[in-house]
């Protein structure tokens, strides 16, 4: 294993113990990984089927597939399982579907679906924000493995019991509709594990290592779920590191690392602090700042990379003085340097400190790309017509129904609708079945009942050429049956708007075609409920068109930024209420605040820059801003002030040129 420093060979040697590799940001732990298998597969004749690596993401995942396949040739690798941790448990459910207590074809919610169910179950059709605490309760519950029962007696107010009540009736319907959600995902298969020992011994036997990526991450049920796939098994690497959780907000439990050596008495430790992306001054900065945190592990990142240039740090006098001078530092360096404008990526704490520099980067027409914006998934056109195929896959996908029953018009009103909504709910069946049902023609009047036939009598024609037909063109053919063109061209502000939507249209058909081809040769093609699958479970933020090699200056929240790195950073708004969030002071989460803060100043490889506003804006008022208290927890023999001292021609002269644009652009827009 050439190249691998001494702490990374002996986590890929380690097998005959579990192990947890703290790692620290840029040290090289997708190398370990890849290597870590690779020695399985090589050395210890572990069959690649035999093991199964996890992570957060699909590009995380993505990536450690790419490195294996490079790593490995493909008889070696055949059979290695590599994913997310919902995909793990989607394809879970799909192989013990019976132990699982579902029905073949079974739909995978997104959010607005259960936002929807939300709707139907509690008939509230106003402000569906009032929902969102309800859903998060249940999200909530489902992480801590918790029955509408237990969530019953736990709840300690009126409002928590509310909440219990509608979460029994959501997992009715979601048995009803023979759907999950995202949080089943995890729930359903422990639920399963732990029930049926049967099958989990069967699970453990055939799963001889498993490695687990970002551990730090984990939520309850996450947690319980590697229990249940190794049991006593000593093949285990777990990968994580403390000072990089900032996903509490979504369940994340920084303390599972911990928990570890508490459930694992003979876990063996291995601390990754050699970085192979940054200098040594930001790493010294970014030391000493997450310094102040407690630690679970204690670990210093060194580099040997050389001291670097100092960290800078630039107080502005407003937001649109921040906006410009960073928009100058930016053409100045990237001259200086002959950089490329992907090198610069500007991280921010909320999304909407991006308005300012989008209005300027568009004025100096300088190419900029925004991290984590609308979805192509997300589009309308393309949530129609994943209805569409998530309604032939699964029937009782009533979701899916109501969404495209009226894409495009086929005069199926409100009250059509609720009259067979009611037909359903006495017959115990979905809305589909429901259309196709002998006594609906009883329930409302005729020219009703013929147009829900007629389209029932439609998709069941369609759903019988599915087994026969790539989903590609199954899809191209729905498409061109409905006449979706001439829906989308009426319903489009212009008939540019309409075109482009019809391009997204095309993209998603292209999209499916290649998605469903077999993904190496011996592999079988996918049928349409795997892409079916496959399209429930793109991450949001990986939904977009992969445009990274884009030359364009990033813009993106720390949040997003975590596991991505770029030669010069500049870290914005870096001050109280901002960085730390003022949500956050509320609550008393100013750890989590600083890891945030840790991971944006460790994305930097050769400069990092730090600023900061006197004023900004808030509700339409100017207000005062202090710098970030994270500020004086950074290394002064680090920093450099450079509006300490007068300023260069060349910066005077192109941060002037940047704030006239700015002033221009402002005008223009009325702000």
């Amino acid at each position: 294993m050439p190249d691998l420093n001494p702490q990374q060979s002996a986590a890929v040697r380690t097998d005959h113990r579990p192990l947890l590799v703290i790692a620290g940001a840029g040290s090289g732990k997708t190398r370990v990984i890849t290597e870590k298998i690779a020695y399985l597969i090589e050395e210890r004749q572990v069959p690649a089927r035999a093991i199964v690596a996890i992570t957060f993401t699909n590009k995380a995942a993505r990536e450690m597939r790419e490195r294996i396949q490079g790593r490995l040739d493909r008889e070696q690798s055949r059979g290695l399982g590599v994913s997310t941790f919902h995909t793990f448990g989607l394809n879970f459910l799909r192989r013990e579907l019976e132990a699982s207590g579902l029905r073949r074809g079974f739909s995978v919610l997104d959010p607005a679906d259960c936002r929807q169910l939300l709707r139907e179950i509690t008939h509230r059709d106003d402000n569906a924000s009032e929902l969102e605490p309800v859903l998060s309760r249940i999200s909530a519950w489902k992480n801590d493995l918790l029955t509408p029962e237990q969530a019953m007696a736990a709840a300690a107010d009126t409002e928590a019991q509310h909440a219990a009540s509608i979460y029994g009736r959501y997992e009715q319907a979601l048995h009803a509709y023979n759907a999950v959600d995202f949080d089943d995902l995890i729930k359903r298969p422990v639920d399963t594990l732990t029930r049926d020992r049967e099958l989990r011994e069967r699970t453990q036997n055939r799963i001889r290592h498993l490695l687990v990526d970002e551990y730090q991450d984990t939520n309850g049920a996450q947690y319980r779920l590697v229990q249940l796939l190794v049991g006593v098994n000593p093949g285990l690497t777990i990968v994580g590191d403390d000072d990089q959780s900032i996903y509490a907000w979504r369940g994340a439990r920084p303390e599972n690392l911990a928990r570890l050596r508490e459930d694992i008495p003979r876990l063996e430790i291995i601390k990754l602090e050699q970085n192979y992306r940054s200098t040594n001054r930001i790493l010294n900065v970014a030391n000493q700042l997450i310094g102040n945190n407690p630690h679970l592990f204690e670990k210093s990142l060194w580099s040997t990379l050389g001291e670097g240039e100092p960290v800078r740090v630039i107080p502005c006098a407003d937001a649109e003085a921040e906006t410009a001078r960073v928009v100058s530092e930016i053409m100045r360096l990237r001259f200086r340097l002959r950089a490329r404008w992907s090198d610069f990526a500007i991280l921010y704490r909320s999304n909407h400190q991006s308005r300012l520099f989008e209005k300027l980067l568009r004025e100096q027409n300088i190419p900029y790309r925004i991290s984590g914006g609308q979805s192509f998934f997300e589009r309308s056109e393309i949530r129609d017509l994943a209805a569409y195929l998530r309604l032939l896959v699964n029937p009782d996908d009533n979701p899916a129904f109501l969404r495209i029953v009226n894409v495009p018009r086929r005069e199926i009103g409100p009250s059509t609708l609720e009259k067979l909504g009611r037909y359903a709910q006495t017959r115990g069946c979905s809305l589909l079945r429901a259309a196709a049902g002998l006594g609906l023609s009883e329930h409302m009047d005729a020219r009703g009942h013929a147009r829900l036939s007629r389209f029932a009598d439609w998709v069941d024609e369609t759903r019988a050429l599915a087994s026969d037909t790539k989903p590609g063109a199954l899809l191209a053919r729905l498409v061109e049956e409905i006449d979706y063109e001439s829906w989308v061209l009426d319903n489009s502000p212009n008939p540019r708007a309409g075109a482009r939507r019809m391009d997204s249209v095309r993209e998603f058909i292209d999209w499916i075609g290649r998605v469903a081809k077999p993904s190496s040769e011996g592999d079988a093609a996918l049928n349409l409920e795997e892409v079916v699958g496959r399209i429930s479970l793109m991450d949001i933020l990986e939904r977009q068109r992969d445009t990274n090699d884009e030359d364009a200056v990033q813009l993106l929240t720390l949040h997003t930024a975590k596991g991505l790195e770029f030669p010069h950073v500049f870290l914005v708004g870096f001050e109280e209420e901002l960085l730390p969030h003022r949500a956050a002071l509320e609550e008393g989460n100013i750890e989590e605040e600083r890891r945030l803060a840790y991971v944006g100043l460790t994305r930097a490889q050769r400069t990092l820059t730090l600023t900061h506003a006197g004023r900004r804006g808030r509700f339409g008022e100017a207000v005062e801003c202090l710098p970030s208290r994270f500020l004086d927890e950074l290394p002064a023999e680090h920093l450099e002030w450079p509006d300490a001292k007068p300023p260069d021609p060349e910066t005077q002269r192109l941060t002037a040129k940047a704030h006239l644009a700015g002033l221009k652009a402002m005008l223009r827009s009325g702000t």
